[in-house]
């Protein structure tokens, strides 16, 4: 047998609200990164929620996402070391082509989107799970991170933006109550970067039937 054959990396689920730094800090890691924000369906696909006041599509809702083909990602990338998945354009509304992410050997991977901890319960049913985390912080900085970061990269108009803005930090310590709930751990930055090194750094599980 040879043992390098039969590592398998795990993931870390890394959710939190929009703005939390979720992207940031899985790039501090140094591990690769599936962005489960790419698995957001079309602009056009009609089983896409509306908002409670029915201005326009919610974005927040995990309807807005196609959770099976993200889960199943993350099974092929523990399973193989390598997947095809999408790539996602906020100015194109939809998806605009795929590439190929390849763990090459890593001993644990991030997996980090709004909706990383709708996948928790599934990811430990299947021993794919190395960690769950959900970024925390307080709302005000939290909504001040967000309007940068989306003024910066132009993803809606500001007004909505604003609205937007508003009612998400008036829902951020439910929603991540909801996150904690399905089996996320609430911790600050450096808090998760401790525990996705202690996920790298464990002796790595092997492949079933090895």
């Amino acid at each position: 047998m040879n043992p390098a054959a039969s590592r398998r990396a795990l993931v870390v689920l890394l959710s939190g609200p929009s703005g939390s730094g979720k992207s940031s800090l899985a790039a501090r890691t140094g591990l690769p990164v599936l962005q489960l924000d790419d698995f957001y369906k079309d602009g056009d696909d009609p089983t896409l929620p509306p908002l409670p006041d029915g201005s326009g599509t919610d974005w927040d809702s995990p309807d807005s996402w196609h959770g099976a083909q993200a889960l199943a990602a993350i099974r092929q990338l523990v399973e193989t070391g390598r997947a095809e998945v999408p790539v996602y354009s906020i100015p194109a509304n939809g998806r605009d082509g795929s590439r190929t992410l390849d763990l090459d050997g890593a001993p644990a991977f991030i997996a980090e989107g709004i909706f990383a901890a709708e996948l928790v319960e599934a990811c430990r049913a299947e021993d794919l799970l190395g960690d769950a985390l959900c970024l925390r912080n307080h709302p005000l900085t939290t909504a001040w991170r967000r309007l940068r970061r989306d003024l910066r990269e132009g993803r809606k108009s500001v007004g909505y933006l604003l609205r937007r803005g508003w009612r998400l930090m008036r829902a951020e310590r439910d929603i991540v109550a909801r996150q904690v709930a399905l089996g996320s751990g609430a911790c600050d930055g450096q808090q998760a970067l401790l525990r996705v090194r202690a996920v790298a750094e464990a002796p790595a599980p092997v492949a079933a039937g090895v």
